[in-house]
């Protein structure tokens, strides 16, 4: 029982961990001038930031809600993906490696929180037999 309890814990930890980050979504969406000016070297299209941010925050609302676990699924993949294609574009125009690891640390914690979710969490129950 402490196990499960201190996993769940750690759930919690890590899944705030991961909404706090991605909180950055709602500057994307309202498309502050920090954030639009921190785009810019990517080459990316202005829209697209708005795009990104509206996603972001979709994203933080399917993980932090009960019930709906494909839903969740889909989040997580759309975390983990959003992510490693930051760190790709921040590759691609030669960035700091700051820009390049932050993004990778962010999809880590989609990582942990997708495998460390409780079971009525999950999609398909860790004990299924299925």
């Amino acid at each position: 029982m402490t196990n499960q309890k201190s996993k769940k814990t750690a759930y919690w930890i890590v899944t705030g961990l991961l909404c706090f980050c991605m909180l950055g979504g709602v500057g994307q969406l309202f498309q502050l001038k920090q954030i639009v000016d921190g785009f810019r070297p990517l080459g990316y299209p202005t829209y697209f930031i708005s795009i990104v941010g509206f996603w972001k925050v979709m994203a933080i609302i399917a993980i932090l809600a009960p019930k709906f676990p494909l839903l969740k699924e889909w989040a997580y993949a759309g975390v983990f993906f959003v992510m490693i294609g930051a760190s790709v574009s921040h590759i691609a125009v030669n960035d700091s490696a700051f820009h390049i690891i932050i993004p990778l640390v962010i999809a880590s914690l989609a990582v942990c929180s997708w495998y460390l979710r409780p079971t009525d969490r999950r999609l398909i129950p860790l004990n299924s037999k299925n």
